[in-house]
């Protein structure tokens, strides 16, 4: 119900809902109630499946509000942010945790592979709005479009953490298989059947009605069934499904860029995501309050603030440079790195799928990751992006 609301009334404070929800769950869990158990090792399929949900819903409609046309020219920038600071933030924290932290080098993948991916959907505040013809600026374009589509690029590197831990460090034993599966096949299906299925969804709901005695829908709800059904199908076979999605919502968008329907589709998406995002926060303040962080070392808190004020924006620096961006939304850009759902459920994920030595550290580390960026992020989004509007004049507004 609060979820109505909030977002209207905080939109002109420097205050986000999700670090209300978060206290909301903290104060919760240290009331003597009898409330689920938020400890997400012990729950972990339970974490999987409502982030995993939370992340999908949300892609395809990252998917469905952007307005620039998909090439390699209008989206350079995304494209430099889920390469070469994706890569580097990875190889900084797999360095750190392994040579500072003490982990095991599959763990330290597995640190450095959930933390790796700007989340979509903790990053509404700094994104592009719901599917209108305004032209969008560069720094909401890159990271809604970085979001989109680094949330598959860090799933090679979360499968990479898996080959370790059961097969040893020895390149021998999985490196092949890791480059041409886990990087190419499955990245390959990935956009392949977003790409089809978007084509096939669009054609039944735009053109076919029009051609043919097909009914017409208006029904929002088409987004969600979408998406679950191109989720699924990319999984059956294989493929990296989160790709799949944000590609779905893309084309379908791409298809028929001016048709009012898209704004019914994200809006429904977006409700849903918000009801479940509701949750997962909840549960994530009541797993601070029950002790998610005990295992956090001073070593790991200075690692986690170094990642979110140092790593992140350097490394988005250096992803940028060359790139027809003003300096002030390099930075911009470069900060808001955003860490939240789409790293718990890359951590669950890897934890399901092998035995890793050191969970508690790995949690810890990242929680106060997430944490940190929710407290953070959360406060300057709102600045900094009007910031950017007030400075901003018509010749930035152009797109490429």
């Amino acid at each position: 119900m609060a979820m109505a609301w909030l977002p209207t009334w905080l939109e002109k404070f420097s205050f986000s809902y999700s670090i209300l929800f978060v206290l909301v769950g903290w104060l919760l869990y240290l009331l003597p109630f009898n409330l689920p158990e938020p400890d997400p090792l012990r729950e972990n399929e339970i974490v999987l499946r409502l982030s995993e949900f939370c992340v999908i819903v949300t892609l395809m409609g990252t998917g469905i509000k952007i307005n620039r046309k998909f090439s390699f020219k209008n989206w350079a920038v995304p494209f430099r942010l889920v390469s070469w600071t994706m890569l580097l933030c990875v190889a900084a924290l797999v360095g750190l945790g392994w040579w500072w932290l003490g982990l095991s080098l599959a763990s330290a993948v597995l640190l450095g592979a959930c933390m790796a991916p700007t989340d979509p959907v903790l990053a509404a505040d700094v994104q592009v709005g719901p599917p209108s013809d305004e032209v969008e600026d560069h720094a909401r374009f890159s990271l809604t479009a970085e979001a989109g589509l680094n949330d598959g690029m860090a799933f090679p590197f979360t499968w990479l953490a898996v080959a370790i831990a059961v097969q040893g460090t020895d390149p021998a034993n999985w490196l092949g298989h890791w480059l041409w599966y886990d990087v190419g096949f499955r990245i390959v299906v990935g956009v392949g059947m977003g790409y089809l299925m978007g084509r096939l969804l669009a054609y039944l709901v735009f053109r076919l009605p029009k051609k043919s005695q097909f009914p017409e829908t208006h029904d929002g709800f088409v987004a969600i069934s979408a998406t679950l059904l191109v989720y699924g199908l990319t999984e059956m076979l294989h493929g990296y499904g989160f790709m799949a999605v944000f590609f779905t919502g893309l084309t379908i968008k791409n298809y028929e860029s001016t048709y009012d329907y898209h704004r019914e589709l994200h809006d429904f998406t977006d409700q849903i995501e918000r009801m479940v995002l509701v949750v997962v926060l909840i549960l994530f303040g009541g797993s601070l309050a029950r002790g998610l962080l005990d295992a956090l070392t001073w070593q790991g808190a200075v690692i986690g603030v170094g990642f979110v004020l140092v790593i992140r924006p350097l490394a988005g620096m250096i992803g940028l440079w060359g790139a027809k961006v003003r300096l002030r939304e390099k930075w911009v850009i470069s900060f808001f790195g955003i860490r939240g759902i789409g790293s718990i459920f890359y951590l669950s994920f890897g934890l399901s799928q092998a035995n890793f030595a050191e969970p508690n550290e790995i949690w810890s580390v990242a929680g106060f990751i997430i944490l940190l960026s929710i407290l953070l992020h959360g406060v300057l989004a709102t600045p900094a992006m009007n910031y950017l509007d007030r400075r901003r004049g018509a010749k930035d507004l152009k797109v490429d």
